[in-house]
């Protein structure tokens, strides 16, 4: 059986931005932390903590528009499974929404977005899409 840890941190943060939490808790890993950092820099997410202990745990804070209540984050979708891995060059990078959204890409000089790896000139596996 194979288990796809960062498509059940995703789905985490879809299925708490529907039922409208202000606060989920997910345990910790590098990728988990990386994704929680660019969402945090992109303006998707109001702040996330690493808490140190014998089970690391990742606190995020998710971002809501004050007067509508509307989620910041409206899609985020995976890409790359473990059962088909997707890899996008430098010259091939996917663009989420004309530019309006961000994908996650992993490369050698570690976790970027889309625009952030283009600019580096430098591709990488595609881990997921958010708008």
């Amino acid at each position: 059986m194979i288990s796809d840890s960062i498509a059940d941190f995703l789905t985490i943060i879809r299925n708490a931005n529907m039922a409208r939490k202000r606060m989920i808790e997910v345990h910790s890993s590098k990728m988990r932390v990386g994704i929680a950092r660019i969402l945090f820099e992109k303006g998707y997410i109001v702040n996330y903590k690493l808490e140190e202990g014998v089970k690391p745990t990742l606190k995020i804070a998710l971002k809501y528009h004050p007067a509508t209540k509307a989620p910041a984050i409206h899609r985020i979708d995976r890409v790359s499974t473990p059962g088909l891995r997707k890899y996008a060059g430098a010259d091939n990078l996917p663009r989420v929404m004309n530019g309006l959204g961000i994908a996650i890409i992993s490369t050698s000089k570690g976790l970027m977005t889309d625009k952030e790896a283009r600019k580096e000139n430098i591709g990488g596996e595609v881990i997921c899409f958010i708008s």
